[in-house]
């Protein structure tokens, strides 16, 4: 009489070689719709084209960040370009500085994973 082999461990060695993406962080829908959106205004084109490339950006970079650290570090780089003595807070801080290049670096790595050209090369 041979074992009965059961499905279980098959599930679990499936789920385990699942892609990285399905393991990415958990993001609120209206953040990564506002994300979207504001990929798609900087790099026009065809919409259901940009629509893809801009949510896997933004899916890589939910495979590599907390949304906490998310948060932190997009509203430290789109702080950094206010102008004047209120900007300042942001560009005098040299931590921030190390975040804004990190998450700048990482938004250009899953740029190119998801072929989405740089927004000043169009």
């Amino acid at each position: 009489m041979r074992p009965r082999i059961t499905r279980i461990p098959w599930i679990a060695a499936a789920v385990l070689a699942m892609p990285g993406w399905l393991h990415a962080h958990d993001y609120p829908t209206a953040e990564r719709v506002v994300y979207v959106e504001a990929c798609m205004r900087e790099h026009p084109g065809a919409h259901y084209e940009m629509l893809n490339k801009c949510s896997c950006v933004l899916d890589t970079i939910a495979g590599e960040l907390p949304f906490d650290d998310y948060v932190t570090m997009s509203t430290a780089a789109n702080a950094n370009s206010i102008g004047g003595e209120r900007g300042s807070y942001i560009r005098d801080v040299e931590l921030l500085q190390l975040q804004i290049r990190k998450f700048r670096q990482l938004q250009a790595r899953a740029g190119q994973s998801c072929m989405l050209a740089p927004a000043a090369a169009r």
